[in-house]
């Protein structure tokens, strides 16, 4: 009876919404605009209500909704720096004068959702008040006011609080009735990366960040890609529906990516079975850049319903370049022939199927940035890839053979 009593418990308190089923999609506003609350002098690209309505209607409008981006993110600094006479949290009037609700109302009627950030600490990152002490009533003013996503750090408290704090999160939000998204910094903030409770971490959050912050670099993004194929075997095994890992925001549109590595990052991003969330200004892409965030062969691969993050199958020994393959739902593979080194010509590499880890003779493969058909190719695959962080995706078919 005890046993049975606790069982109960503990199935209580895991994170019970039903949303993540795929990677979620949207936009953050971090890593574009920080903690620009200054609308006097920036009016364009303070973090204002009237930036986050603007980037809504360009999602809803311009096809960004249609091919799955859906959550509008706020980030921090979107509070008054003390809570008011109630304890509760204030939005800053002057770059919410009609409050979040009102905001969650619009973006709600444009058939998208919002998300908001917090810390679990005394203060968020950015120094505004934090929800420690003030869970249950924190997480119930978002719920009152509409929000479908909560974003919660982990800046100004001690990280051997994590395991109790962040569960004592999944209980609140789960008492809400509301589903609403819940995304984790449990694990970016533990030194020792051996001793990471992801079990835990995936029972009590739908995705958690794992590494640095990402920059606007391209050396941000391949450091980023290079820890997750050091680390795969650790992680991949906690990715599924409801539970991701989160290498962080789409940097592509911002100022620290050429084609090949905006490509790189799309791909990457989708092998990993990453969450798509973009923090670029959508009013100033080039076609190019919004062909890439709109690929939507390269989003399937993303959003692929079997939820099996992708691996790091073959790296050369000097680490110039590299391979990955990710299982899909219809039993194919998406694969991606990564060149990291930075300079020389363009070069011809070839990728074995044993080197892929797929069990074919022959295959159908489909360039998914060229929607070409490349036809049939039989024990292996060649591609050219210049240098600095290019690379090919593919969709391998394989062909059964018949005795």
């Amino acid at each position: 009876m005890i046993l049975l009593l606790l069982a109960i418990l503990q199935v209580s308190s895991a994170l019970d919404n039903g949303l993540a089923r795929t990677p979620p999609m949207g936009w953050l506003n971090w890593e574009r605009y920080r903690c620009n609350t200054d609308c006097k002098n920036d009016p364009a690209n303070c973090i204002s209500a009237d930036l986050f309505l603007e980037m809504a209607k360009l999602m809803k409008y311009e096809g960004y909704a249609d091919v799955g981006y859906e959550y509008v993110n706020i980030d921090d600094c979107w509070m008054e720096r003390e809570r008011g006479a109630d304890g509760k949290l204030v939005p800053n009037p002057e770059l919410f004068p009609e409050g979040i609700a009102a905001l969650a109302d619009a973006i709600h009627s444009m058939g998208l959702k919002i998300g908001i950030y917090e810390d679990y600490g005394t203060k968020t990152c950015g120094g505004y008040p934090g929800t420690k002490d003030h869970i249950e009533d924190d997480v119930n003013l978002f719920a009152s006011w509409g929000i479908d996503s909560l974003k919660l750090d982990g800046c100004y408290c001690n990280t051997s609080e994590f395991s109790t704090g962040y569960p004592a999160v999944t209980k609140a939000l789960n008492a809400t009735g509301r589903p609403i998204l819940y995304s984790c910094s449990w694990p970016a903030y533990l030194h020792d990366k051996d001793k990471v409770p992801y079990g835990d971490i995936a029972e009590n959050c739908n995705l958690w960040r794992n590494y640095a912050d990402i920059q606007d670099s391209w050396d941000s993004v391949q450091n980023i890609i290079n820890w997750f194929g050091d680390n795969h075997g650790d992680l991949a095994s906690y990715a599924g529906p409801g539970n991701w890992n989160d290498p962080d925001m789409l940097i592509i549109g911002d100022y620290g990516l050429s084609f090949e590595q905006s490509q790189t990052q799309m791909a990457m991003w989708a092998m990993m079975a990453a969450p798509l969330y973009m923090s670029n200004d959508l009013r100033t892409l080039r076609q190019w850049q919004k062909d890439i965030l709109m690929n939507q062969e390269v989003i399937a691969v993303d959003q692929d319903p079997l939820g099996k993050q992708g691996l790091r199958v073959f790296q050369d020994p000097k680490k110039h370049y590299e391979y990955w393959t990710r299982e899909l739902a219809d039993g194919t593979y998406a694969v991606v022939m990564y060149r990291r080194d930075t300079s020389g010509l363009p070069r011809s590499y070839t990728a074995t199927f044993a080197q892929l880890k797929i069990d074919a003779k022959s295959a159908y493969v489909r360039d998914l940035f060229r929607h070409m058909d490349l036809g049939v190719y039989t024990d292996q695959i060649t591609a050219t890839l210049p240098p600095s962080g290019s690379c090919k995706m593919f969709k391998v078919t394989p062909i059964k053979e018949e005795f």
